[in-house]
């Protein structure tokens, strides 16, 4: 049954980007407040800033204004964007080095600071430094199994530890000490402090992309076997239930409560709550799909798109409308951490009211005298 979680939102269009020049490809985007980075196969980045606009009737639309473009004078693809505010500098990997750029202007850190070696790195977002001014960066290092943990600051990087691992890994997220690795064939969770791994469970990154994104403190969202995203605690054990994928997911995003993935086709949607599938949207051509502070957005190799959440209160009182009357609870329920818990009791309040209502309507006096109490 389906729920309208989120509407798709067009933010950048193919000719603001690149005109009629159609060789042009989205390759990577980071997004950091109303800053828009896109980096493109033919070694540019484009800096836009986002404006969100509500009609009168409510309808969300995007406006992109387009601040500058830089040329990084190598004809490789700019594989992968990462902006660090706190240090106003963005992380930009190109040809397995990441140079340090300024975010307001592009131009790279005077210094020449950079990372050599980077097949592709992640930022720890739960960092062990306690360093304001400095980023901790992980890196899978061209040297084969080994990656890389380094300390970035304004104009300078510093490397902490070399760890190496049982095989070449593909893919890792970080959380404080602890690495979550997709290797050659299984996912492992990596103390590099000291050194102890666990396996999780197998995988074949010959076959299919793996995905290992961090979705909260010490805890993990990976693509399982048999199309299962599957999520992992850094104790190796699951606290929640699987949620059923398709078998060629792309892209994996978080978005409380829902957990919404990217294959070759569609976009959809999952309770993070029930499990179940709430909600496809027809998505052809996408390759990208990330959440960035909340917002969650996806990109073809032409076009930047923004996935809006609707009001979750809206979201309830359709599932009402429906006679969802379980899904409305499940739903409302979760709800809890993201409304303030004035807010949260009136309206839990009511729901559970309508809901009696509900039941009532159908005969189910016992389960309505329930909701009434």
């Amino acid at each position: 049954m389906s729920v309208k979680a989120f509407k798709l939102v067009s933010a950048v269009e193919r000719d603001m980007l690149m005109g009629d020049k159609n060789y042009i490809n989205i390759e990577c985007i980071e997004c950091c407040g109303k800053n828009l980075y896109i980096g493109t196969n033919d070694c540019f980045i484009y800096h836009f800033l986002l404006d969100e606009k509500i009609s009168t009737a409510g309808k969300i639309s995007f406006a992109a204004t387009k601040q500058l473009h830089k040329y990084l004078g190598l004809k490789k693809p700019v594989s992968e964007l990462k902006a660090a505010s706190a240090l106003t500098r963005l992380l930009v990997l190109c040809d397995n080095t990441i140079t340090l750029v300024n975010m307001i202007n592009l131009e790279p850190v005077p210094t020449g600071a950079r990372i050599k070696g980077a097949v592709t790195f992640t930022l720890n977002e739960n960092p062990v430094s306690g360093d304001p001014f400095c980023v901790e960066v992980c890196i899978i290092s061209v040297k084969r199994r080994t990656i890389q943990m380094f300390m970035v600051f304004e104009d300078r990087v510093q490397i902490v530890k070399e760890v190496f691992t049982p095989e070449q890994p593909c893919a890792v997220a970080v959380d404080g000490y602890y690495l979550c690795l997709a290797l050659t064939t299984q996912y492992i969770i990596l103390n590099y402090n000291t050194g102890v791994s666990q396996d999780l469970f197998p995988y074949c990154s010959d076959e299919k992309r793996p995905i290992v994104k961090r979705i909260g403190r010490q805890e993990f969202l990976l693509a399982g076997p048999g199309g299962l995203g599957m999520f992992a605690t850094v104790d190796g054990i699951s606290q929640r239930a699987p949620v059923h994928w398709s078998e060629n997911v792309i892209g994996a995003a978080l978005c409380f409560p829902y957990v919404v993935a990217l294959d070759d086709e569609f976009i959809t949607v999952h309770s993070m709550l029930d499990q179940q599938q709430k909600q496809t949207l027809p998505f052809k051509e996408g390759h990208i799909l990330q959440d960035f502070e909340g917002k969650v957005i996806v990109a073809t190799n032409k076009g930047v798109y923004i996935l809006v959440p609707l009001p979750l209160e809206k979201q309830i009182q359709d599932l009402l409308a429906s006679h969802r009357v379980e899904e409305a609870l499940v739903l409302a329920k979760g709800a809890r951490r993201n409304i303030p818990k004035e807010k949260f009791q009136v309206m839990y309040k009511r729901i559970l009211q309508q809901a009696g209502f509900i039941q009532f309507a159908q005969l189910q006096f016992l389960e309505a005298k329930e909701l009434f109490r």
